[in-house]
């Protein structure tokens, strides 16, 4: 009985709090939007400010979101004039205003049905005669999705051994990374720093280390980082996750020309089917393009892929394929913290354009086609009109359909962005080349043949994309 009446008593204040607001006619909302909105907007100028002290935007780019910050404020400031005029003469007109009817008749309508709904609810779903289950034998720790008490029992362990023999480099090392699988990226950051002043050259350790103080730092390349890598590469020139991070450190001090010189020559010593490749690109060109440099001419080739071992010699190549899993899974790592960096760096300024279109990117070489559809929804939200963006966006949505090898229509969403780019830009090769897929896999045979002749028109008979593209014509024409 007890239950039903604290229920009651619950459901009615609950009443109580949402019906009111809704007789009442809100005086001055309009007034303390506005005030919300100019006190945001001058967050985003201090925000501003930040980013550029860190490099992350040009003054370039600073000026032109400071001038649409102040388009905005102003904006706000003439429409908190307009509707105080406008509040005066309302409140000479009406001086007893009254709550609109649909307001009312809405109250009274969740004044009757949130009562019965909630017992109609419960009385099918509840179990009140289940006793209460008392806070100390819960697993608050499972529920909150935290790491097993094990675990942490282990780290507390650990913890009071490090304070007896703090000079175990190997135990620092280990309570390190136990604290960045955490995501106590401060705390990991230190564990490991006091490993590194212990262990010396341990080049595995250092690489770690440089890595939890960039993600610790949003993705953005700190000195400390900066020093350590250099110390990797000073003992071992070749080693690619030091070379990369090295060059971004370059590249976000200002010194695109450097970090283009390195990542240029990390790509061309790479094999192409090594993991940070396609990333390595991504980060050329926008180096590239920082310099006003043209990307392909800029962009070197990968050496050739790697063949894989015969299958021979069993004892060899079992000792070969456990040490190539070890470094596969390093280089996954690797990856990982790089894009983890990047969509750190996004979070904090999301205008960037070509940031979502990069992480997206990186995404779909990952094969997370959700985040990377994602990603470019986010671009194409920040930049609607421009034609790469809408591309990048209608490829994602392809990259993750099921492949097929019958033709046929693509999603709805993908051609209207497509269709999009090209309006905005007639003579894209990317739209051309995908609608007419689209165009020829639903039987569209004259509208395929219109936008992969537009498209041939752009290249020469000597280039490969000439050959391909007239093969296709050639194959609408006699039905195929």
């Amino acid at each position: 009985m007890l239950f039903w009446i604290v229920a009651a008593a619950l459901t009615a204040a609950v009443v109580l709090l949402i019906v009111p607001p809704l007789l009442r006619k809100p005086e001055g909302a309009a007034e303390e939007r506005a005030a919300y909105d100019l006190e945001v907007y001058r967050d985003q100028l201090g925000e501003l400010e930040r980013d550029q002290g860190r490099g992350l935007i040009s003054e370039a780019q600073a000026a032109a979101a400071r001038a649409e910050i102040g388009r905005r404020m102003l904006a706000i400031a003439d429409r908190g004039k307009g509707s105080a005029k406008g509040g005066a003469k309302g409140k000479a007109a009406t001086p007893a205003a009254r709550a609109p009817r649909s307001a009312m008749a809405l109250a009274a309508l969740l004044a009757v049905l949130l009562p019965l709904g909630t017992l109609a609810v419960y009385g099918k779903l509840g179990r009140p005669e289940l006793p209460a289950q008392p806070l100390a034998s819960r697993n608050l720790d499972h529920e909150r999705g935290g790491p097993p008490k094990t675990v942490l029992a282990a780290m507390d362990k650990l913890k009071a051994q490090l304070a007896e023999t703090p000079d175990d480099p190997q135990g620092w090392a280990i309570l390190g990374q136990a604290y960045a699988k955490m995501g106590r990226l401060p705390e990991a950051a230190d564990a490991l720093g006091k490993a590194v002043a212990l262990a010396g050259d341990d080049l595995e350790l250092l690489g770690s280390y440089g890595e939890v103080l960039i993600s610790a730092n949003g993705g953005t390349v700190p000195d400390e980082a900066r020093k350590t890598f250099d110390r990797v590469l000073a003992k071992d020139p070749k080693e690619p996750r030091a070379r990369f991070y090295a060059a971004l450190a370059r590249f976000q001090a200002g010194d695109s020309k450097d970090a283009l010189e390195r990542w240029s020559a990390l790509l061309a010593e790479s094999h192409a089917d090594a993991p940070w490749v396609p990333i390595v690109r991504t980060q050329i060109a926008e180096a590239a393009k920082a310099l006003s440099l043209d990307p392909a001419k800029v962009t070197p080739e990968p050496l050739p892929a790697q063949q894989q071992p015969p299958v021979a010699q069993n004892q060899g190549q079992n000792q070969d394929q456990v040490q190539g899993q070890t470094e596969g899974e390093d280089q996954q790592q690797m990856i990982r913290g790089m894009v983890d960096g990047l969509a750190a760096r996004l979070e904090a300024n999301p205008d960037d354009v070509d940031g979502w279109l990069r992480l997206s990117r990186s995404y779909g070489v990952m094969g997370e086609s959700a985040k990377a559809i994602d990603a470019a929804r986010k671009a194409r939200e920040r930049a609607p009109q421009r034609p790469d963006v809408l591309v990048a966006y209608a490829s994602a949505l392809l990259s993750a359909e099921p492949r097929s090898s019958k033709p046929g229509p693509m999603p709805e969403e993908a051609v209207a962005s497509l269709r999009q780019a090209l309006a905005a830009e007639p003579d894209n090769r990317d739209a051309l080349w995908l609608l007419g897929l689209n165009a020829a896999g639903v039987g569209q045979t004259a509208e395929a043949t219109d936008l992969w002749t537009r498209l041939l028109a752009q290249f020469k008979p000597e280039e490969p994309e000439y050959t391909l593209i007239r093969a296709r014509l050639d194959s609408l024409k006699a039905g195929g």
